[in-house]
């Protein structure tokens, strides 16, 4: 049964997909979402009136070394200063090769020089002016991160300035077609101070498109010396392009079938785009032009008000429960309604498998990333688990961020990272709330009518103390009252006739459920309050 369950898994798909690209532009917000077969699969929102970061390059200066963190603080003309770390401060080192799919000339190249503290100070000190790009977005307090090491890329090609690698994407595995894409490199003319790298794109592209994808980019390179040569620190001397031109360059492959756009301005800026790469390409682009809104009329909404829950139901009857804390995401899986005809076993590993590709769509949707740890539903056989970590491992390969996941351990717990570039989708979309702050529940009645009767009791033994007998008025919301006139009544009876002053309860429907305040009613004065008294 096991084989079975696990044949059935992986085979691959033989229906037919339909891939479809949904531009929704308005003035305020873009809105792109890739479906198959109607189901969402890729999400993505930008502002325009918000600059755009990530990938972005900027002229900056040097505010300050810290030897102890090995990074340097980078005015790049933002509120907050951009983090630079120190081994990313030199164009040709190591990590430049990460971006290089060749593993011969990998091992042929020499290791990079790891600068010193005194050669960092010699070579960049305060005030030193540096190129660098954003490599991940300002996140919660924290500024950008950059680097020094640039890339500019395009339709088929991503070309590197101070770099001379050439390489091929690694997602390209055919041997033949990549041998092709190298001897096309080799007759590109290319800067001597530029590298490039075929991007997954171009695996069949005719040299004609590479040369005509190489020309563009030069165009934006010769801008970007310009601006690095003209322009006074700090400034931005090139601006990755909005969400909608991103969306022909990165994700208008092959497989799409068709892409529909509600703007007509953007949809005739997408169709030029888009026919510089093929006619068939600028022939996908539609304007939509019903009167019901673009997201809704494809079933997008839905799903994405879906992504924000904390908990997701499986088809199968399992759920997953999302929790984010700042320090890591939590997974729990859950067999909840599942009735497998199988073993009990069998039956946990169906569920462990439908959640594991769940799990990579929703990372990818919520655009969340860091430390994850999934709690999988116990599996006691070792195959069911590697079968598990096969399934995950395979599901997050479409993903294009960079993902580093261990086998699942004895305690059935998953450990993974991925990177995280900008804010989370529910960050875009959403504030934390101002009256939980962030924790997701307020006071029960019951706790709040504890409270009530422990601060009117320090009141009263104050005033007794003091010899003061002044009129209290309680004033709560309706629910709480409630609370308090039904089960409380004894302690609401006793309270009063052991008071000689008068003691009165007043609801307010327009207050925060989990605030009160304690008045004095003769003058007005407020002897106590808990939390924000009226809706914000």
């Amino acid at each position: 049964m096991f084989k079975d369950i696990v044949k059935k898994w992986f085979a691959p798909s033989t229906g037919p997909v339909k891939r479809e690209i949904i531009v929704n532009a308005e003035s305020l917000e873009t809105r792109v979402a890739v479906l198959e077969n109607g189901r969402l699969e890729e999400f993505q929102i930008e502002h325009p009136t918000e600059e755009r970061l990530v990938g972005s390059i900027f002229k900056g200066r040097i505010q300050n070394l810290e030897h102890e963190l090995q990074a340097a603080f980078v005015d790049v003309g933002m509120k907050k200063n951009a983090f630079l770390h120190y081994w990313d401060m030199n164009p040709d080192d190591e990590s430049r090769l990460d971006e290089d799919d060749d593993e011969n000339s990998r091992r042929r190249r020499p290791r990079s020089k790891r600068f010193t503290n005194e050669e960092i100070s010699r070579r960049y000190p305060p005030g030193a002016v540096i190129t660098v790009q954003v490599s991940k977005g300002a996140i919660g307090n924290k500024g950008p991160r950059v680097t020094a090491s640039l890339s500019i890329p395009g339709r088929y090609l991503v070309l590197m300035p101070g770099c001379n690698l050439r390489g091929v994407s690694r997602k390209i595995g055919d041997a033949a077609e990549r041998a092709r894409l190298k001897k096309v490199l080799d007759r590109l003319p290319l800067p001597k101070d530029c590298g490039v790298i075929v991007r997954t794109a171009g695996a069949g592209a005719n040299k004609r498109s590479f040369v005509r994808d190489l020309r563009v980019l030069l165009t934006s390179y010769e801008d970007l010396q310009t601006g690095i040569r003209e322009k006074a620190a700090p400034c931005c001397v090139y601006e990755e392009p909005d969400l909608a031109m991103r969306v022909v360059r990165d994700w208008m492959t092959e497989d799409i079938d068709r892409i529909v756009v509600d703007n007509p301005e953007v949809y005739e800026r997408i169709r030029t785009e888009a026919a510089r790469f093929s006619r068939r390409s600028r022939n996908l682009v539609q304007l939509y032009e019903g009167h019901q809104p673009i997201l809704e009329h494809y079933g997008v909404e839905k799903q994405v008000e879906d992504t924000f829950r904390r908990k997701v139901v499986l088809k199968s009857g399992g759920y997953l429960v999302f929790d984010e804390t700042e320090a890591m995401i939590a997974i729990d899986v859950n067999t909840g309604r599942h009735k497998g005809r199988n073993s009990q076993e069998d039956s946990i590993l169906e569920v462990n498998l439908e959640a594991s590709e769940e799990i990579a769509r929703q990372l990818r949707l919520r655009n969340i990333g860091g430390l994850v740890v999934v709690d999988f539903i116990d599996m006691k056989p070792r195959k069911h688990q590697q079968a598990v970590y096969r399934s995950i491992r395979a599901a997050f390969r479409r993903d294009k961020a960079r993902t580093n996941i261990l086998p699942i351990s004895e305690l059935g717990i998953l450990e993974m990272t991925r990177q995280r570039l900008d804010e989370s989708l529910l960050s875009q979309m959403h504030q934390e709330c101002p009256y939980c702050h962030g924790r997701g529940s307020i006071r029960s009645p019951l706790q709040l009518s504890v409270d009530i009767q422990r601060r009117l009791g320090a009141i009263i033994r104050r005033n007794q103390f003091e010899k003061k007998e002044p009129d209290l008025q309680v004033c709560v919301h309706p629910s709480v009252l409630d609370r308090l006139r039904t089960e409380d009544e004894e302690f609401v009876v006793n309270l009063q006739r052991d008071y000689k002053g008068k003691l009165t309860f007043k609801s307010d429907p327009l207050r925060i459920v989990e605030s009160y305040s304690i008045l004095d009613a003769g003058s007005g004065k407020t002897l106590y309050a808990f939390g924000e008294q009226k809706p914000i």
